[in-house]
C-alpha cells in the first residue's frame, strides 16, 4: 500500500480515540455482507457492488427507485442500429487528482473479461463489440446488433483509473493491485484507506467529488454476517447504522425508542431453481438408491413443488410480515413484468396428486441448498421450504450455508435444487430474464447465470428479439410474453419479494431506503 495510505490509516486510528469531535465526523455502519475484492469488476453480487459504489462511480446511475439517470455519462443516444453515443461528464477528478476521460471508460470496459470472477460482470458489457473514442468526453459504443437496453446495463459499469490499474488488469495481478490500494483509485465520494476481507472497510472523504462533499470525513463499514451481533452492536452504540434487521428482531427494533427502523420494499425476490440436466447429483429414492431419471424434468413434479409452497405463511410467519408473496421473477410494475400471471395457489393435496401422476406416489429425497448470510430471511425461508415439501412426501435435507461457498458450488453445478435471491437491479426484464432464463449461450451472450440448464426456444427467441427493439412498447410486450412462459414452466419458482429494514441510532440520521437494498454512506445524512 502506498505510504500516504498507511499514514492516513494511522491518523484514522488515532482520530477514533480522540473523543466526541472525531466521532461526529465518523459514520460506523455494520453490514451483513461485504465485498469479495476491492476490484469492482470482480463480482456481480450485490454486497460487492454496494461497497464499490463508495469508491467508484458508474457510467449510468440508478436512483433509489432504480430509475436510471446520468452518472459519469451525462447523456446517451442511439445514432444508428448498432451504435450508442455517450457524452461524459467534464471536470471529474480521480482520487489521485488525475482527470477522468474517455480512455478510462474504454479501459474499464475492456478489462472486465480478464478479471471477472465466478459471478461474472461480463453481463454488463456483453453487447459491446468496439469502443471508439471520439474526443476526451465522447464515446461511441459499437454493439453486436441493436442493443436497446445498453444504458440499463451500465448501472453496474464501474469506472477505474486507466493509469492506476494499468498493471493490475489480469486475473493474476488484479487482486494484488486493488486489495493493496495501489489500483483502487476511483472518482467516487470516498477514498480507500484499508480493507480487511470479512472485516472492516475504512474510507475517507474525497473532497473533490463531483456531486459535492460527502457528510462524513470517515466511513467504517464493518462486515458482520450474524444478525444478532449487528443488532447488539447498534444497541450498544458501537455502530450508527445497520442493514438487514432480521424478521425475528424487527418488532424489537420497531418498539425500541433508542432505534429508528427504516423500512422499504426490496427489488430482491427469492427463487427456487430446479436442475434440468438428465442426471442430477442430490436427488434419490427414500431408501437412498438412485432414481431412474431426474424428477425435475417432469412438469408434474415442478408443478407439485410450486403447489406445496404456502407463500402467505412464508410472509406472515417466517418473515414477520416483511415481504410480499411473489408470482414472477420481478416486482409488479417493473418493465417486463406481466399482469396476466395468476397468483400462485397453495394446494398440498393437488401437489400429492401430481407427484403420484409423475410416478412418485411416495415422494423421494432431495438436498436443498441456499445462502444463510446474504439476504434477510434466506436461511429461514429455506428451512420453511423444507418443511412444506416434507408435507407432500418429499424428504428434504436443508443446507443453509455461507454465500462464499454457495455461489461457487452453484456455478460448478453441484446442486439439484437451490434457492437464492435475485434483484432486477436495472428495473428492466432484460437483466433478469436474460441472465436467468435464456439458455446459457455464449454466442449470443445471454444466460450467464442460468445454472439450471433451463432452455425454452420460445423464451430465447423473445429475449433475443426484445434486446433489439428500440420501441419500448414492443420490447415490453416481448418481455411480458417471455415472463409468462418462464413462470408456466416452473423451473424458476418465485416465492417472496423481500422488504428490508435498516436500524439507526434514534433521531440522528436520515436516508431514503433504496430498492436495491444498498446502504450508501454518501446518502446518509446527519439530522439537523
Amino acid at each position: 500500500m502506498k505510504l500516504n495510505r498507511l499514514i492516513a490509516g494511522l491518523a484514522l486510528g488515532a482520530g477514533l480515540m480522540c473523543g466526541a469531535s472525531a466521532f461526529a465526523q465518523t459514520l460506523n455502519v455494520a453490514v451483513r455482507g461485504g465485498p469479495d475484492s476491492m476490484d469492482p469488476h470482480y463480482s456481480a453480487l450485490g454486497p460487492h457492488a454496494e461497497a464499490a459504489k463508495h469508491i467508484y462511480d458508474t457510467l449510468v446511475w440508478s436512483a433509489e427507485d432504480l430509475q436510471i439517470e446520468p452518472g459519469l455519462a451525462t447523456s446517451w443516444t442511439p445514432i444508428d442500429d448498432d451504435t450508442w453515443e455517450f457524452k461524459l461528464r467534464e471536470g471529474v477528478k480521480f482520487h489521485d487528482g488525475s482527470d477522468f476521460d474517455a480512455e478510462d471508460v474504454k479501459f474499464s470496459i475492456e478489462r472486465i473479461p480478464a478479471v471477472t470472477g465466478p459471478t461474472t460482470t461480463e453481463i454488463y458489457v456483453r453487447r459491446i463489440k468496439e469502443v471508439e473514442i471520439v474526443d476526451p468526453h465522447t464515446l461511441r459504443l459499437h454493439t453486436d446488433g441493436p442493443a436497446a437496453t445498453l444504458p440499463y446495463d451500465f448501472v453496474r459499469l464501474f469506472i477505474v483509473s486507466s493509469d492506476a490499474a494499468a498493471d493490475y488488469s489480469t486475473s493474476e495481478t488484479a487482486a494484488e493491485g486493488f486489495n493493496s490500494g495501489a489500483a483502487a483509485v476511483g472518482t467516487g465520494p470516498y477514498k480507500l484507506v484499508s480493507w480487511e476481507p470479512k472485516g472492516d472497510l475504512v474510507l475517507e472523504r474525497f473532497d473533490d467529488y463531483w456531486r459535492g462533499e460527502g457528510p462524513w470525513e470517515t466511513v467504517v463499514r464493518k462486515e458482520m454476517p450474524d444478525d444478532s451481533a449487528r443488532l447488539a452492536a447498534l444497541l450498544a452504540g458501537q455502530v450508527d447504522v445497520i442493514n438487514y434487521v432480521s424478521s425475528v428482531d424487527y418488532l424489537t427494533v420497531k418498539d425500541n425508542p433508542a432505534v429508528d427502523a427504516v423500512q422499504g420494499d426490496s427489488v430482491y425476490i427469492m427463487n427456487l431453481q430446479l436442475d434440468q440436466r438428465e442426471t442430477t447429483p442430490m436427488v434419490r429414492a427414500k431408501d437412498g438408491s438412485a432414481l431412474d431419471e431426474n424428477p425435475f424434468l417432469k412438469q408434474e413434479v415442478r408443478d407439485a413443488l410450486d403447489f406445496a409452497i404456502d407463500r402467505e405463511t412464508m410472509v406472515e410467519i417466517v418473515l414477520e410480515g416483511l415481504g410480499k408473496p411473489a408470482n414472477q421473477l420481478m416486482p409488479a410494475g417493473f418493465f417486463g413484468s406481466s399482469e396476466d400471471i395468476p397468483t400462485p395457489v397453495y394446494d398440498p393435496a393437488k401437489a400429492k396428486e401430481l407427484l403420484a401422476a409423475a410416478g412418485y406416489p411416495d415422494g423421494f429425497e432431495m438436498d436443498l441448498y441456499c445462502t444463510s448470510d446474504r439476504l434477510p430471511g434466506d436461511g429461514a425461508i429455506c428451512q420453511a421450504l423444507g418443511q412444506m415439501f416434507a408435507q407432500i412426501g418429499i424428504t428434504t435435507n436443508v443446507n443453509a450455508i455461507s454465500k462464499t461457498i454457495y455461489f461457487t458450488a452453484q456455478a460448478n453445478g453441484e446442486y439439484s435444487i437451490y434457492m437464492n435471491g435475485w434483484g432486477t437491479l436495472t428495473g428492466e426484464a432484460s437483466y433478469t430474464l436474460g441472465g436467468l432464463a435464456h439458455s446459457n449461450n455464449p454466442e449470443v451472450k445471454l444466460g450467464a447465470f442460468n445454472r439450471t440448464g433451463y432452455s425454452n426456444p420460445d423464451v430465447d427467441r423473445l429475449l433475443q428479439a426484445g434486446a433489439t427493439m428500440l420501441d419500448a412498447d414492443a420490447r415490453r410486450a416481448a418481455y411480458e410474453e417471455a415472463m409468462e412462459l418462464v413462470v408456466a414452466d416452473k423451473v424458476l419458482n418465485s416465492i417472496v419479494q423481500l422488504q428490508t429494514v435498516w436500524g439507526a441510532q434514534a433521531g440522528k440520521y436520515e436516508f431514503t431506503p433504496r430498492a436495491d437494498e444498498d446502504t450508501l454512506a454518501f446518502f446518509i445524512k446527519p439530522k439537523k
